[in-house]
């Protein structure tokens, strides 16, 4: 996408131009405009960096699937196919959003008075067979990706360094992380529209907010 194709929410949440979903995303243009220019700094940005658009897309890919929205994951493994990913790659990445399926947040705090919070849960790996398609680097963003959309609480220097020992350099985690952040942004404002959408009582106020 670029700057003149349409705006990837509405794109995604089936917004059509004139319809009420359409009227209410006006209502807040500014908000609507810096979503797309985060989507397009990110997926497609003049300046790509340390971090190929195919990795860019997988993860994508894979943070959608974990948060058990397949419409929205779709969107993003086409891109992996546009950025020269083969079968083998589109497998892996399907096959660790199979693996790494689970509900949170859980992990521990630090001892303290959020102790009595702590939940267990599994620590996410990609398995042998997928790290071997996906490779050191992307199989590192994974079980990031997953550390923070899972057990945020368990994030630590040596989850970071992890990134390092695997290729990634600082500019690029930070970009990591930007796009596991705007995912879950991306997928909480479809939420809300497709509840808009099915609720015509509903107020924007009430389904954007949650």
């Amino acid at each position: 996408m670029s700057e003149a194709d349409p705006d990837v929410i509405d794109f995604l949440a089936g917004v059509e131009p004139g319809s009420r979903l359409d009227a209410i995303r006006a209502q807040r243009p500014q908000a609507r405009e810096n979503s797309q220019r985060s989507y397009l700094a990110l997926f497609a940005p003049k300046f790509p960096s340390g971090v190929s658009g195919q990795e860019r897309h997988a993860l994508a890919t894979f943070v959608a699937g974990l948060h058990g929205e397949p419409a929205i994951a779709g969107f993003y493994r086409a891109g992996i196919v546009n950025h020269n990913g083969g079968p083998g790659i589109v497998a892996a990445v399907d096959g660790e959003i199979a693996r790494g399926a689970t509900e949170g947040p859980y992990g521990s705090y630090p001892k303290g008075p959020l102790s009595g919070e702590d939940r267990a849960g599994p620590i996410y790996r990609v398995s042998e067979a997928n790290r071997t398609a996906l490779g050191a680097r992307l199989s590192s963003a994974f079980e990031h990706a997953h550390l923070l959309i899972f057990r945020p609480r368990d994030a630590s220097p040596a989850a970071l360094q992890s990134l390092l020992d695997a290729g990634w350099s600082t500019t690029d985690i930070v970009t990591l992380s930007q796009l596991v952040a705007f995912l879950s942004f991306q997928i909480r404002v479809i939420a809300g529209l497709h509840a808009l959408a099915a609720d015509p009582t509903a107020t924007p106020d009430r389904e954007l907010s949650r």
